[in-house]
């Protein structure tokens, strides 16, 4: 059995942040949820990882209410990674392996991680296996020091090095997989003398061969190395995982047009045929079924499309439904909880929240719905406007099949418009409508003769003087 111990106590200094390192995000994920999908598949489940928190960590211990069956164990106070993992060390239980990963690694493969576990289980004579990488640029990474045989000799922290130590290339990725008995035996022994003055898993190491157990040491890939430690490392990361994104699509069938331009965080999903213009950004839970176009500059997130829809240049829709052959923008902005059924057109200018849309709907121009359900064919015209909210409540308003609703209409909510009404333009409705009547409230028009010559009459004698 193998128990993963995860470190998440880094203060993160120089991510000049009030939020927790391992809660920033790279592809749309914390950093630690990427870290705990790996614990978890080497793990083989959630109640055999175990995450070190700080004991200020109120919000990392709110995020791992997501992640039911992980344990937490909290450092009081942090000091180094030999002391979270002794921290730690009461969940071990009979386990023939612990694993320690670092919260803030979110490339590493659980395949990497389960070879070196191998690893360690073929050398019986072995404490610890550890992964390495080559990397071009070593700074701020501890050294992984060999001696001419290649055989280990120790790990050195970059602030504990010498200037020949700081040549070496090869560094420690902060993955280790250890003999659960050894590491048990070893972590009361480990000492704070040091220029950090903490406690180094490092040393376990050295320990490891003072008691003529074997230190393996196994090279993998450079990415998996790369932890997040400044805003720039995190940007890094983040565009390693978009361009994989972008890949993966391309792959499954979806066309992306100038991918360097697209974001897509990982868990959208685009169907085969799928066109993404460029500078698309689809985020969260997002899918896009096949045939579908998305237009320039369009930001889509949380959001759901049926097949063969268009979404014309420069939209913004979040936790939407769009049916089949559906049409929206460009400009438009769907907001939460709009719902559009198959072939319903939404126009450039127009703005929808909580707003249920049936087959054929259309909403061409200059519209706000919000709080509505509108029945099947109904046409709303330009510049209309859903008066939901009445400085202190929502309304809802609900519009029946086949209504015609013209120009600068103002639908004052509550109310309620019966199937095959007729709203006349610049009408406003206070009151419910009946099947197929025709709604109209406007003042008389007046037309003055020559009014319009002696207005400007007037306005020219102002002028003059």
């Amino acid at each position: 059995m193998t128990v993963v111990v995860l470190l998440a106590a880094g203060r993160g200094v120089r991510m000049r942040s009030e939020r927790p390192k391992v809660l920033h995000e790279v592809a749309g994920r914390a950093l630690l949820d990427r870290s705990l999908d790996t614990a978890k598949r080497v793990a083989g489940g959630a109640d055999r990882v175990v995450v070190v928190v700080p004991k200020e960590s109120a919000e990392v211990r709110e995020h791992l209410k997501a992640h039911p069956g992980v344990r937490v164990a909290v450092q009081d106070p942090p000091r180094g990674t030999g002391d979270a993992v002794r921290a730690a060390a009461t969940t071990f239980g009979k386990a023939n392996r612990v694993v320690v990963l670092s919260g803030d690694v979110p490339l590493l493969s659980a395949d990497a991680v389960k070879g070196l576990v191998d690893t360690l289980s073929k050398n019986k004579k072995a404490a610890v296996a550890v992964l390495t990488a080559e990397l071009e640029d070593p700074a701020g990474y501890g050294r992984i020091v060999r001696d001419r045989a290649k055989r280990f000799v120790k790990i050195v922290e970059e602030k504990d090095s010498s200037n020949r130590e700081r040549k070496i290339c090869e560094i420690n990725t902060g993955t280790y997989a250890f003999d659960r008995v050894f590491l048990e035996t070893a972590l009361p022994l480990l000492t704070s003398k040091n220029s950090q003055n903490e406690f180094y898993l490092t040393d376990v190491l050295l320990l490891a061969r003072k008691a003529d157990r074997r230190v393996i040491l196994v090279e993998g890939d450079p990415l998996s190395a790369l932890g997040v430690n400044s805003r720039a490392d995190l940007a890094h990361v983040d565009s390693i995982l978009r361009r994989r994104s972008a890949e993966a699509a391309m792959a499954a069938g979806a066309t992306l047009l100038r991918p360097e331009t697209i974001t897509l965080d990982e868990t959208v999903v685009l169907e085969p045929d799928t066109v993404l213009e460029p500078f698309v950004t689809l985020l969260g839970k997002t899918r896009v079924g096949s045939g579908s176009v998305i237009g320039q500059g369009a930001v889509v997130k949380d959001s759901v499309f049926g097949k063969n829809v268009t979404v014309r240049p420069y939209c913004v829709i979040e936790s939407a439904v769009i049916g089949d052959g559906a049409v929206v923008g460009p400009f438009a902005r769907l907001r939460e909880g709009t719902d559009l059924a198959e072939g319903v057109h939404i126009g450039n200018f127009v703005e929808t929240k909580k707003a249920v849309l049936k087959k054929g709907v259309k909403a061409n121009h200059l519209t706000y719905l919000g709080d509505t359900e509108i029945g099947e064919r109904t046409n709303v015209g330009a510049g209309v406007i859903t008066c939901n909210y009445d400085g202190f409540l929502k309304h809802r308003t609900t519009i029946g099949r086949d209504v015609f609703v013209g120009s600068d209409v103002q639908l004052v909510a509550p109310v309620t418009i019966g199937d095959g009404a007729i709203i006349a333009a610049g009408t406003t409705v206070t009151e419910d409508v009946p099947k197929d009547a025709l709604a109209l409230a406007r003042a008389p028009q007046q037309n003055l003769p020559e009014g319009g010559a002696k207005y400007r009459a007037k306005k020219s004698g102002l002028k003059k003087a």
